[in-house]
């Protein structure tokens, strides 16, 4: 089962909190270029759903970054959750490499 998560590129300068008060999450993208790597906001609500299907470094996920045309096979990497509130507050995704 592979999932499919739409991503956009975080806005330059952006405060994480003000983005998670938006409804958006933020999250980094690694392995898709070498060493480098790309700060990404997506939707809470698809986080939330992605959560329940996704088994971190187990489960294929398809990103899509429509504004970068970049569309990939990767696997959550980590994910970090508020102590607190319990809520998730940071994600990271790793590319597979193709093949």
């Amino acid at each position: 089962m592979s999932i499919t998560v739409e991503s956009q590129k975080r806005p330059e300068g952006s405060k994480p909190k003000a983005l998670r008060r938006s409804g958006l999450i933020p999250a980094n993208l690694y392995g898709h270029k070498g060493a480098e790597s790309i700060s990404l906001v997506v939707d809470a609500k698809t986080v939330e759903r992605l959560l329940k299907q996704a088994a971190p470094n187990k489960t294929e996920i398809v990103l899509s970054i429509p504004e970068l045309e970049w569309t990939g096979t990767t696997v959550l990497r980590e994910v970090q959750i508020h102590p607190a509130k319990g809520t998730t507050y940071h994600l990271s995704f790793f590319a597979t490499a193709k093949g």
